[in-house]
């Protein structure tokens, strides 16, 4: 019996592609040509009217995002709205009226920020910081030499925590905005609403993701070698 051969979209190599394309072609991990069953059911689920409703206006606010689209043929992209003006219109487009924040602490200003935005916009407006409830980080079990301030009180992050308090305010829309990896992931499951994420986390980065994997040929060439320590930096350097 052979391998199954998985989803590799991101390493497909195909110019014209079965994704993109009525007559388009692709490789022998191509989803799009050897997963339609599945693909099929996934598109059922667009039939349900909410589902239906929010892809579709996700939709709209996605071409809207560019300009010039009536000019023919149209081969450069023009964008022309930022994210957070993007949340405001989709929310709009939505009929939302409540909207919350889950924020981490360490993005208090840009937080703030969205909150003056989206009231100057017309919302309400309902938000939750990471440590909401002052839990200490014992109750997870850490030891102290696993927390950020050792030898001292620290307050756990708590995205269920943010989740609850936004679900009960019956927020209709929540935006993330720099909370950690994995505690975005567990305030995701909790939220009651539908979400987007307006801010990633990245410390190094000033919140810039995409930075690492546009510099892997360069200064971030070291994530591509197989069992790096990240924190083989200067900061291994000052017990020294």
């Amino acid at each position: 019996m052979n391998e199954r051969k998985w989803p590799s979209c991101a390493t497909c190599s195909i110019r014209n592609k079965a994704c993109q394309e009525e007559q388009g072609s692709g490789p022998d991990f191509c989803p799009t040509l050897h997963q339609k069953e599945v693909i099929e059911e996934a598109i059922r689920e667009y039939q349900k009217e909410e589902i239906r409703e929010f892809a579709r206006s996700a939709s709209i606010q996605e071409a809207e995002c560019y300009a010039h689209r009536h000019i023919k043929p149209y081969n450069i992209l023009y964008p022309v709205k930022s994210r957070v003006q993007e949340v405001c219109e989709f929310a709009k487009k939505m009929g939302y009226q409540r909207l919350g924040i889950a924020f981490c602490d360490g993005l208090r200003s840009e937080a703030k920020s969205l909150s003056e935005i989206l009231r100057a916009q017309g919302f309400d407006v309902v938000s939750a910081v990471c440590k909401v409830g002052c839990t200490p980080k014992e109750v997870l079990g850490l030891e102290e030499n696993q927390k950020i301030a050792i030898g001292e009180f620290e307050s756990m992050c708590s995205p269920i925590s943010q989740a609850a308090i936004l679900n009960e305010a019956d927020t209709d829309f929540n935006i993330l905005v720099g909370l950690c990896v994995g505690h975005d992931s567990l305030f995701l499951k909790y939220s009651s609403s539908f979400c987007t994420v307006l801010v990633a986390k990245d410390r190094v980065l000033g919140h810039n993701p995409a930075a690492a994997l546009h510099s892997t040929g360069s200064y971030y060439a070291k994530l591509l070698k197989p069992g790096i320590d990240p924190n083989t930096s200067e900061g291994a350097d000052l017990e020294k």
